[in-house]
Order: structure tokens, then sequence, then C-alpha cells
């Protein structure tokens, strides 16, 4: 039965003679008799002055403005031509035609009887062509691009009289975003017409947004899963992806790497029991996939080839939307890469350079020298000398020197911990090792010193039970924690420094000759400041201008560099910064004078014995050491005004040979004489 029949027809014919009559002329109060949607679209098309009468073929889009839109719609056209195609076969042979136009009424696809392509009465139905208002006048397709609903259009309710042949059902289709982007189309006789045809071209084009959207959350759950995967791949720290029942269902490659699974070893792997990969350490995994309990940083450690490997793992387990496991993620992070970040944040790094050791005479020169042979080497080095010569500065430098430069430097006073702590310091413990040990244990100073230094001072002063242990380590490359039974590679250069006799030491008991000959590889002597005199000025000018924070260029008085240079300095490098620091604390002005100094520098006085012994020597030695005490002590006066003035003038030569009343020759003579080098 047809929607429009009898009177009905005959209205809307009757609405359309009057309305299409009066083109020029009409009575806007005048009510038709059709639906307010017809209306509104003849009144549009009046207004876009369409020909009701107009008998041509509707306008085409040219080839290449046709292959611009069916590139720009393929997407669409690719989704929507299935529900075409079992739409069209519902209309086959009723001479029906279905129809997809674009955004702006052009058609892209149709389907049709070959008499229906054919048939005049649907001669405007071909590829390219236009269906909108403005082109055809109402129709569905037309229409429902304004209105963006569905609609029939039928018979006389066309605008064109040239398509009241026809009924058209359209339906917008609309994109995820809700934006329009074309429409479905069936048409065909209008005798034919039933509002049958418009529900089927709703839910195809109800079915054709669903595909769209399903199209779109596909590719962007593809976007998603790409991202992942490159995450998963590129990923620093190892992932094994497990079932709910422990089977490895998924290894990255960093996984792989660090478990020593060869490519084609790798695909073994998948599908078996995750116990045997991670061995006994791995229960915390079945407590994640039984309990449902989320772990983190456990200790492993696993022998892969041969070799110990060490892991700090966790573990989340994965569930669906009942909150049942399904599954779990493992991390694997391999502890020397943690304790390198560890290192680096909390300063254990080497920072000092040979550059940074000041000094010109032959004793320090010779220590730098031999330095320098063993930074290229993997000996150990035994560091030598008093408290406060910068045996540390020598160690870091050569540390910095050494293959081992970007490693942890980790520095350690053995007599600074007390007794019963050295041990897990230097070792570290298992979990419940003794009262109070750290859950989970701690690693020791050879563990986190890994690939790189571990710097030992005051070995001197290390116990005899904890230099057992010492020598172990040393001679084995590997390490017990204190309360485990497990032992760890460890790779790492020790330097060791003293400032104690250690031969004495062994001759009375207190270090073992093996530790000894152990450590004493490379021994390196660093000179007391006395010894190094001709260094004093040098380092003075050195922490002076490092200390002067705000740029005052201090003068230093020749009386303060005659007492700087007598006096013993027992404390070395470290008093002379230390007495520098207070200079530039407590002078108000810009020049350092003998008061600045503090008083046991200004005060002292060189000891007499070499005076006392003199006097038991043969007759007219005393005579002799007197004159030659005399010609030394004026040569050392001059010497003393040359490094005066020098350290005035800033070094400049020809200001202190101006100042001191000679030529530039006889001063560059007198410092050769003198060993002065500036």
């Amino acid at each position: 039965m047809a929607v429009y029949a009898g009177n009905a027809i005959d209205n809307t014919w009757a609405g359309w003679l009057r309305f299409t009559g009066t083109l020029k002329s009409k009575d806007k109060s005048h009510t038709y008799s059709v639906r307010p949607e017809i209306l509104d679209s003849w009144v549009r098309c009046d207004q876009a002055r369409v020909n009701p009468l107009d008998e041509r073929v509707h306008h085409q889009l040219d080839n290449a403005s046709l292959q611009v839109m069916l590139r720009k719609n393929r997407e669409l056209i690719t989704i929507a031509k299935p529900f075409m195609d079992n739409l069209y076969q519902i209309v086959t042979g009723s001479g029906f035609v279905v129809v997809l136009t674009d955004v702006r009424g052009y058609i892209m696809e149709i389907l049709g009887d070959e008499d229906t392509l054919t048939n005049p009465m649907t001669v405007s139905f071909f590829q390219g062509a236009s269906w909108s208002e403005e082109e055809a006048g109402t129709n569905a397709i037309g229409t429902a691009l304004f209105a963006q609903k569905p609609i029939q259009v039928s018979g006389s309710e066309h605008y064109c009289r040239k398509h009241h042949c026809l009924t058209c059902s359209a339906a917008p289709i609309f994109d995820e975003r809700g934006t329009l982007i074309g429409v479905l189309d069936v048409s065909g006789k209008s005798t034919a017409a039933h509002l049958h045809t418009l529900g089927m071209a709703v839910a195809a084009a109800e079915a054709i947004m669903a595909q769209l959207n399903i199209r779109k959350k596909n590719k962007e759950l593809r976007v998603i899963n790409h991202r992942l995967t490159n995450i998963f791949n590129t990923m620093s720290d190892g992932v094994i992806m497990v079932d709910s029942s422990g089977v490895v269902s998924e290894l990255n490659p960093i996984a792989k790497k660090i478990l020593g699974l060869a490519t084609q070893k790798s695909q073994n792997v998948l599908g078996v029991q995750v116990e045997r990969l991670l061995g006994s350490s791995s229960s915390f995994i079945r407590r994640m996939l039984m309990c449902k309990e989320s772990c983190a940083d456990t200790e492993i450690m696993l022998d892969i080839g041969g070799t110990v490997s060490h892991f700090w793992a966790s573990g989340e387990p994965v569930t669906d939307e009942l909150g049942i496991v399904t599954g779990g993620v493992i991390i694997l992070r391999p502890i020397k890469r943690i304790q390198s970040l560890v290192n680096k944040f909390s300063g254990n790094y080497g920072t000092l350079q040979f550059s940074d050791i000041v000094g010109e005479s032959k004793a320090i020169l010779e220590a730098v020298r031999i330095a320098s042979l063993a930074a290229t080497s993997i000996a150990n080095v035994l560091l030598q000398g008093e408290s406060g010569t910068g045996k540390e500065i020598f160690a870091q430098a050569i540390h910095n020197r050494s293959d081992r430069s970007t490693g942890p430097f980790i520095a350690v006073n053995c007599g600074a911990i007390p007794r019963e702590l050295i041990g897990s310091e230097l070792f570290g413990y298992a979990e419940g090792a003794f009262t109070g040990a750290k859950r989970g244990g701690k690693a020791g100073k050879f563990e986190l010193a890994c690939g790189g230094t571990l710097f030992l001072d005051e070995i001197g002063d290390m116990p005899l039970e904890q230099q057992v242990a010492l020598l172990r380590v040393l001679q084995e490359r590997k390490v017990s924690r204190i309360g485990s039974d497990k032992v760890i590679p460890v790779d790492v250069r020790v330097i060791c420094a003293t400032n104690k006799n250690l031969i004495k030491e062994v001759d009375k008991g207190t270090f073992r000759k093996d530790l000894y000959y152990r450590l004493n590889v490379i021994s390196i002597t660093i000179p007391p400041l006395r010894e190094r005199s001709e260094d004093i000025v040098a380092l003075f000018n050195y922490f002076l201008e490092k200390q002067d924070k705000h740029c005052r260029n201090f003068t230093v008085s020749p009386e303060v560099v005659k007492h700087i240079i007598r006096y013993e300095w027992p404390g070395n490098v470290r008093e002379l910064q230390n007495v520098v620091e207070r200079i530039v604390s407590l002078t108000e002005g810009r020049t350092v004078t003998l008061e600045n100094l503090p008083k046991e520098i200004r005060e002292w006085q060189p000891d007499a014995v070499a005076v006392v012994n003199s006097l038991h020597s043969e007759p007219g030695a005393f005579a002799f050491s007197l004159r030659e005490e005399r010609r030394l002590l004026m040569e050392e006066q001059e010497r003393q005004e040359i490094l005066a003035q020098l350290s005035s003038h800033r070094g400049n030569v020809s200001l202190t040979a101006r100042s001191l009343g000679v030529s530039r020759n006889t001063l560059y003579r007198k410092m050769k004489l003198y060993e002065i080098c500036w």
C-alpha cells in the first residue's frame, strides 16, 4: 500500500500547482496541503531560483573532480559498499536504485538493475550527478543534507516536475564526531512508495555509522598497540608477560638479552613456567598471581652461562573487568644499572683530575708521573703520605684517567667506621643477618663500586678480622654478604691510602703481611708540604684565587710570603687551604698582611738542633759552618724577596725586575739559580 494515495496525492499535487503557479507573486499567508518540511524546502528552492519545470539532466562532476571526491571518501565508500549490496539484494527487480552521496550531494556509488540505470525515470542517477536542493530541487538526498535527518520525498512533493515519478528515501551518515559526511538513498517509482523503504535506508545508514565507529576504534587500538609494542621492545628494563598459570607468553628483547637467551632459543621459552627462567627466587610471582599482590624490588640472583647475575624484580598482576587475575607483568632491572644511578645522584663519582694537583717540585711531579702510569693499569694502588697531603685527590685523578672513569668512585674511611660495622659496610648483609638488619638486606660498597673504583682510606686502621675478608675478596673478586651463602662477582679496582708505615704495622702484628703485599702492587708516596717548599707560594695563590668569591684580587705582603715559606705546615696542604680560607674570610681590605696570619704561623721558629750539632764537629768546622750558614741565609733571603715580588706582581717579570732594581736578564738568571718556576 502506498503512503500517498487518493486524496493525499491529489492535495499534494494541488499544493504544488498553487505554489509553483504563483512563483512570481505568492500569497505568503496561503496554506498548502503538504508537510512542513516539504514546504520549507519548496521555499528554499524558490529563493534559490530553481526552475520547477526544468527538464535538463543534473550537473555532473568532471572526471578529475570525480576522482578527487572518490579518493577523499574512499573509507566511507569501502565501508558502505557491503551494506549497499545487502540493501540492493532486497530491492532487486523492483526498479529501485541504492545511492551513496558525499556531503555535497554528489553521487559516489550507485547500485540498480540494468534497465533501471537506463530508465528515463531514473536518468539523473549516475556517478558524479548532483542531487543538492540547489540543483535538483526538493528531493530526499538534498533535503536530508539540509535538515540532517532522514526523510522520504514522494511524487509531487518533489519541487521539480521531472522527479514527480520518483519516491526517494534518504538517511544522513555522520562520523564519530557527529559531522555529516554523506547520505544513503533508496529511490524508485513513486507508485511503490512505502515507509518501510525509509526504515531500510535508516537501518543501513546506522549500520554504516556503527562500522565507521568500529573502524575508528580499531584504528585507535592499532595505534595504541603499536605504541605499546614499541615501548615494550625499547624499554631499558627486561619485561616478561605471564598468563594466570605463570606460563611465559612474551619477553621483550632486553629480557632475552639479560637472561642470556639466544634469538633462536627465545621462542622455546614461550609456554614454559616462569620458575624455569627465574629459579627458586621467583616465589613472589605466585603471590602476585594467587593473591593479586603487587611485588616491588625483590632481589634475585640467576646463574646465566656460569656467571651469577644480580637483578631487582617487580611484579604487577593483570586483571579483567571482574577483578579476576588473567596474568602478570614482571620487570627485571640489573642491579648494576640501578647502583650506577644511585651512585650518580648520591655523589659517588670522582671529579678531580691530575690538573687539580698544584705543584712543580720534583717530589710532587714524580708522584704524579707514577700515578699517571698507574691509571692505565688495573693493579691495586697504595697511596702513602701524611694526613692532608691530598691522597684522595690522587685517587680520584687515577680513577678519572683510567678506563673506569664512567663508573662509580666510592670512598670509604676505614678509620671512621666502628669496627663492628665495617664488615657490613664493605661487604653488605642479607635480610635477618643480625638484629636491626634492613628488610631485604643491603648491598655493600664492593657491590656499589662494580665497574668503578673503591677507595679505602686509612686502610691501616682496618681491624684484623676484616683484613682476612678483604684479602679474600681481592683474591677471588667475589663477595658474600654477611649472613648469606650466595657469592656475588664484583669488578672493582681498589685504591688504598694510609698515613701509617704499614711495614711497621706488619712488624707490630696489627696489619697482615699478605694483605700488605696484595695492596702494595703500585706504591706512590705523596711528599709532605715541608719537603716541597717551592710549591707553597703557588698553592697559596691557587687557594687564594679559588676562595676569593668577591673578586677582590688580594695583594700579599712580602712578610706573609716569608712566613708561609719558613713554616713547617704539619697539616700539609689541607692546613694551608684552611689558612687561606681564614684569610679570605677575615681580611677587610685587599692586602694580606702579617696580622692576617694565624698566631702559630707568625710566631713559628725553626729548630736549632743543627746549630747544636755543629758545635761538636771538627776544629774550624764551626767557623766554616757559620760562614756557609750566613751565605745560605743571604741567598734564601734574596730568593724569598724575589718570590714575594713575583707574587705581588702576579708573576709579571718586568714589573718584578723594576721593583728589585735589576734587569730582566739578571732576574731570569737568579730565578734559574734558585729554581724558581713561575
